[in-house]
């Protein structure tokens, strides 16, 4: 028996249209995401919301917030956010349109669809059809596994490999027997179905219509899409002397590699609190390091990371750790994945790398050192900033201790610096004033980029308690930043004039939009730090300032706000100009 339910034959269904906009609207007004969530994973009233440990990372301390009033889940840990929606698509792992259909039935609602084009029926019936196809090989694979006389050789490799049983089925792997027609004799395939098997790259086409089974005495490891449907295979040799050693499917309709990764609908079944994914370079590994316990390991298809395989580690958990070998290969490519993800994590995200000792790999260290040796060498894996300055440096052809050194390394800096986004810039540019002994803002004019590391930021970046009397102005903002902290970017431009101004109150506001554009602008990390002991006092006067909820109304306000916030600074400005060309 196949373990996959998300692959039953579905061809006997017809393909179904869109979902309108204004059905999922409603349904998202009619739901209540605290009920939701709480059966899930037990919540406790906090305030004006609701705490829990995050069912998406491993913490003890709850920052897990959800939000009756604006159905909002948000977690100050590992940034997870979103609606009931969202949260039953990464809980549950459920499709967007499952999570419709499943939040639709909690709520006694029947989820109506757009009336699809003939053509569109037709493509979206081909695919479930193949589908079908997928299922029937896995099923097929399965049981030469355990039924075909040729596979005793892949049992006992398995075997020597402590693959047991249960690890056997719950990654459904399979046997494909010698010979070249094995497929279609074995699922007695018609001209049409021997077509869908070419479709599907199950079988290859050669001359004058004849085709031959592409998967020839391999154990045959399926790889499943989100939902748990195969969408393609890996096949192992069972003799090193066989070439190639593993074998992917091509390219099809259903199958992606630049989108898929084997092994991560495996870990989201597991339902566990990870704190971090391990990406490996094999299914092997991936399978054996489940044998031993880590279940949180997936495994790319032949190809480099890339921005897919990056976003969807990244909605599962807050910090991705990539596994390579030790040789110039294994650098080369952990250095591609490191210029990949400097430009895209942000917040609570963070990626690490380690390298295991050449000619190693997951499944041989974690056979040799145990569990408990494997898991030490992953939390002693190198940070990306730690990784990429060990990386410049082994790059110069002078030693960093000369001034020449110091020089290259800038240059060779530069460009990754730039290239990072929220805090990483300034971060970065603080790292590598340590190694050519300059200060931030220095470094900052050489590399023509805006650090906020000079003397009066760092000053305003450590001031603990706002110690003057906060204006009128100023809460105004703040308060209108709380109801809509969107409008926070607008204020993007001017953020290095606050961080400058000689007066505390802008100052504190700079750090107030900082920690918004931090937190994806998410209200509540704003009301958190707000309520930290040494701004408390502030909430008894922000709770005077009444607005109208009306947008239009808004709007004038925070422009006028705005505005005079800019008269201001400009103000300080010509003052300084004034001062600067008195004393020059």
């Amino acid at each position: 028996m196949v373990p996959n339910p998300a692959s039953q034959s579905t061809s006997n269904k017809k393909p179904k249209g869109s979902i309108p906009r204004s059905f999922i609207e409603d349904l998202l007004a009619r739901s209540d995401i605290v009920q939701l969530i709480n059966q899930r994973v037990p919540l406790k009233k906090a305030g004006a919301s609701y705490k829990a440990c995050c069912p998406f990372h491993d913490e003890k301390t709850p920052s897990f917030n959800v939000s009756s009033q604006k159905q909002f889940y948000h977690c100050f840990g590992c940034g997870a956010s979103g609606d009931a929606l969202k949260f039953l698509m990464d809980y549950d792992g459920l499709s967007f349109v499952e999570a419709v259909e499943s939040l639709a039935a909690l709520n006694g609602m029947e989820v109506p669809r757009e009336q699809l084009s003939p053509q569109a029926q037709q493509q979206a019936q081909q695919k479930r059809d193949l589908f079908d196809v997928m299922f029937s090989v896995t099923k097929f694979y399965r049981q030469q596994l355990r039924d075909h006389p040729a596979a005793e050789k892949a049992k006992q490799y398995l075997k020597q490999r402590g693959v047991t049983s249960e690890i056997a089925k719950q990654f459904v792997i399979g046997f494909a027997p010698p010979g070249w027609d094995s497929l279609v004799s074995g699922l007695k395939a018609d001209n049409a179905l021997k077509q869908q098997l070419i479709e599907t790259g199950m079988l290859i086409e050669k001359s004058e219509g004849k085709t031959y089974d592409r998967f020839r005495h391999r154990i045959m490891f399926p790889i499943r899409d989100g939902r748990g449907r195969v969408v393609a295979f890996g096949g192992r040799v069972l003799s090193d002397e066989d070439q190639p050693k593993y074998l992917n499917s091509p390219e099809t309709a259903l199958f992606h590699k630049t989108h898929t990764l084997y092994g991560l609908y495996e870990l989201r079944q597991s339902r566990q609190a990870f704190k971090h994914i391990l990406v490996v370079e094999g299914y092997m590994d991936v399978v054996s390091l489940a044998q031993f316990g880590v279940h949180n390991a997936v495994a790319t298809l032949g190809t480099a990371i890339t921005e897919s395989h990056l976003n969807m580690l990244f909605q599962q958990v807050g910090e991705v750790v990539f596994c390579f070998d030790g040789d110039e290969a294994g650098k080369k490519a952990a250095w591609k994945a490191m210029e990949l993800s400097l430009p895209k994590i942000e917040g609570t995200q963070s990626v690490r790398f380690l390298f295991l000792d050449p000619g190693e790999d997951p499944d041989s260290t974690i056979r040799k050192e145990g569990l408990e040796g494997f898991q030490a060498r992953v939390d002693q894996a190198l940070s990306l900033s730690a990784f990429l300055f060990k990386g410049l440096i082994g790059q110069l052809p002078l030693p960093i201790s000369t001034v020449e050194g110091q020089q290259q390394l800038i240059a060779l800096a530069k460009p990754y610096i730039t290239n990072a986004t929220g805090a990483m810039p300034d971060l970065l540019t603080k790292v590598l004033s340590d190694y050519v002994e300059l200060p931030v803002w220095r470094l900052g004019q050489i590399m023509g980029i805006r650090v906020s590391s000079t003397k009066r930021s760092e000053s305003a970046q450590t001031e603990p308690i706002v110690t003057q009397k906060v204006t009128s102005l100023v809460l105004k903002l703040i308060k209108l930043l709380l109801m809509r902290p969107q409008w926070a970017s607008v204020l993007a431009d001017a953020q290095q004039q606050l961080i400058d101004s000689e007066k505390a109150e802008y100052r504190f506001l700079a750090q107030f939009i900082q920690v918004l554009a931090n937190n994806n602008y998410i209200t509540e990390a704003a009301e958190a730090w707000l309520s930290e002991p040494n701004k408390k006092h502030l909430w008894q006067q922000l709770d005077g300032i009444m607005f109208q909820s009306d947008d239009a109304f808004l709007q004038n306000e925070f422009s006028a706000c705005v505005l005079q916030v800019g008269k201001e600074l400009k103000k300080e400005q010509d003052i300084k100009k004034i001062k600067s060309e008195v004393l020059s």
